[in-house]
């Protein structure tokens, strides 16, 4: 293709682009089609020759459109999912024209240092130790991941036992402790990391889903050897978070590291009325938080933080390959903080958000979703057969419905399960279900930069409405 041609495609590229986000405020939320239906519009054999480009992409937006779920739009409410901010979505479209190798400074100097000038932006609004190492990640799974392999090997040298030399084989036994409602993401990480069942010690949770340190204090007291705690900064379900004061405490005085893990809940210290929240956070030794939920950045984007860069390099960093040479004037090479080696730069997209949103707006984006969650709460709870399982403290809601005249249990499990199926067949909002303590929920997750008043109120009317009908 000749420079002309490719702008030409680009150009028309970006038109469909603008008309899907122009469509996504009012296009039905949630899956649109089934799959049988979509196998059928984009499987077909591939082409022996070259097909024109623009006929390519065109091609694509009509048969993959339909399939597309609205999760960029303001009444979705699935799996904490966010949208994402315009000045974040046109750094990532530069992010794919400049298709830098964000492994190496060599390769990549802008790329490395906006990482590094964004990781010292997001430990600052986290209150986290400057001094702490950032890594650029695709999700919480990954940033845990790092997070543990860091502790993994720093508790087991502590131990006498050197992972990097010796390996796992033969090594001192590991304990982790968790509370019963760890993300799965923490079982999956252990799991590659060659921690099996056996060695993880669950302690019990509050009503909100909170690790209790009462219940923690006394299953450390069994536990000798290397020790690696979890705790969780927002619930999944419930929002709710771990004591992390307490929870430090007693994992220091084990001699033990601390995981956090704060998918969402730690950007609650970007806001001064949720900071409270997130107390004792600043004691843990490795944190994993994303941003393409609550700061709104394109997928993929996580980071992992590790309080001890000795110990995050140890576990991480690609040093067998000759050729891949080191930067030699204290240049930053994400390949050392990271379990991949090339990948593409994830930097630039937090550098824009931050940048546009600034300190009060992030506050603003914060707690003004945390209203809204209140505020769909607040109207679902003053409805008739409506009940709102959790303390909305931050931006999740927990939902049950009973029908007229039933008794609160199998039938109110029964018909909330059919009232979230309404309503994700309406298309109004979309909404997932849940099981919280033994009983079916709704659950809601309000995340989105773009979400407004009219739409909460919008959702809860098609909400109310399902489960009337």
């Amino acid at each position: 293709m000749s420079s002309t041609d490719t702008e030409a495609l680009l150009r028309e590229t970006l038109d469909h682009a603008l008309a899907y986000l122009r469509s996504s405020a009012e296009r039905p939320v949630g899956v649109p089609c089934d799959v049988e239906s979509l196998r059928a519009r984009l499987a077909m054999p591939l082409s022996e020759h070259p097909m024109d480009a623009q006929n390519v992409v065109a091609d694509l937006v009509s048969r993959a459109t339909p399939g597309l779920v609205s999760s960029v739009g303001p009444r979705y409410f699935g799996f904490v999912v966010g949208g994402s901010l315009p000045a974040a979505l046109a750094a990532e479209w530069l992010t794919a024209a400049w298709d830098q190798n964000a492994a190496l400074y060599k390769l990549s100097p802008a790329a490395m240092v906006v990482e590094e000038v964004v990781s010292g932006w997001l430990t600052e609004i986290f209150g986290l130790p400057s001094t702490a190492s950032v890594g650029f990640v695709s999700g919480c799974q990954m940033a845990s991941f790092t997070g543990l392999c860091a502790a993994r090997g720093e508790v087991l040298r502590r131990a006498g036992w050197d992972l990097e030399e010796r390996g796992l084989a033969g090594a001192p036994p590991l304990t982790v402790v968790l509370g019963e409602e760890a993300h799965a993401t923490i079982y999956t990480a252990l799991r590659m990391l060659g921690i099996g069942r056996r060695q993880i010690v669950t302690v019990a949770a509050d009503a909100q889903g909170r690790m209790r340190a009462d219940a923690l204090a006394k299953a450390l007291g069994g536990v000798s050897g290397p020790l690696v705690v979890c705790a969780q900064l927002g619930n999944v379900n419930t929002g709710a978070f771990d004591p992390c004061e307490d929870i430090a405490e007693l994992t220091h005085e084990h001699g033990g590291w601390l995981h956090v893990d704060g998918a969402f809940g730690l950007w609650a210290a970007a806001s001064p009325a949720l900071r409270h929240l997130v107390r004792g956070a600043a004691r843990a030794d490795s944190w994993a938080v994303d941003g393409h939920k609550w700061l709104n950045v394109p997928y993929d984007s996580a980071y992992a933080i590790v309080a001890d860069p000795r110990a995050h390099r140890a576990a991480v960093a690609n040093t067998a390959a000759a050729y891949l040479v080191p930067g030699d004037r204290g240049e930053r090479d994400a390949q050392d903080w990271v379990p991949e080696s090339s990948r593409r730069a994830r930097g630039f997209a937090v550098y824009a958000a931050l940048r546009a949103l600034g300190r009060s707006g992030l506050a603003e984006l914060v707690e003004r979703t945390c209203g809204l969650a209140r505020r769909m709460a607040e109207r679902l709870a003053g409805a008739p057969g409506v009940a709102v399982l959790n303390e909305v403290v931050l931006n999740q809601v927990l939902v049950r419905f009973a029908p007229r005249g039933g008794d609160g249990g199998g039938d109110a499990d029964a018909f909330t399960r059919e009232v979230i199926a309404r309503v994700q067949r309406d298309g109004t909002c979309w909404v997932g279900p849940t099981v919280w303590k033994g009983q079916a929920a709704m659950r809601i997750s309000v995340a989105n930069w773009s979400t407004s008043e009219a739409d909460a109120d919008r959702s809860v009317d098609a909400i109310l409405r399902a489960a009337r009908s």
